[in-house]
């Protein structure tokens, strides 16, 4: 009669287990999809204040500033909202496991604003990409960017498409 009680309780341990890493993994999904809807789509970069740590790190191969604290990475999203300022992100997917949330997304905007050295184009893009958040203790802590960067210069004409 114990090893069947011991067994009932591996069983219950097993499934609080699984809850407690469902629950986790649902309410990092909701901490990004709340940055990407009424953040990011919503313009409101004070929200990194509340989403994401103080000394978050962003890595992205496509920017030539760091990103190593909350104030910088509000600078480089005020750098896009600025360059496409009716940009709007689509969640193509949102995926978790773990600490890590990954967002594949297409984005779509207008330059209508200068992009760093570059002058507003006018010129309507459509981007594609994928996010990788870490969370760490409900906040966003690291982020890994991956866009097509030369798409988007191809599409605003800086840089020539391929014949």
């Amino acid at each position: 009669m114990q090893l069947s009680s011991e067994v009932t309780m591996m069983q219950a341990i097993v499934v609080s287990h699984t809850r407690s890493k469902t629950m986790t993994t649902e309410t990092n999904i909701a901490l990004v999809r709340r940055w990407i809807e009424a953040g990011w789509n919503a313009h409101n970069t004070a929200l990194i204040d509340t989403l994401y740590t103080q000394n978050v790190v962003q890595h992205d191969p496509n920017s030539p500033l760091p990103v190593t604290s909350s104030e910088a990475l509000k600078h480089y999203v005020g750098g896009f909202l600025t360059a496409f300022p009716d940009i709007h992100f689509t969640i193509d997917d949102l995926l978790a496991e773990g600490d890590k949330v990954l967002w594949r997304f297409t984005a779509q905007a207008t330059h209508t604003g200068p992009l760093m050295t570059i002058p507003p184009s006018g010129e309507r893009t459509t981007v594609t990409g994928m996010v990788l958040f870490r969370v760490a203790n409900d906040r966003i802590a690291e982020v890994w960017v991956n866009f097509d960067a030369l798409g988007m210069l191809q599409a605003i004409g800086v840089v020539p498409a391929m014949a």
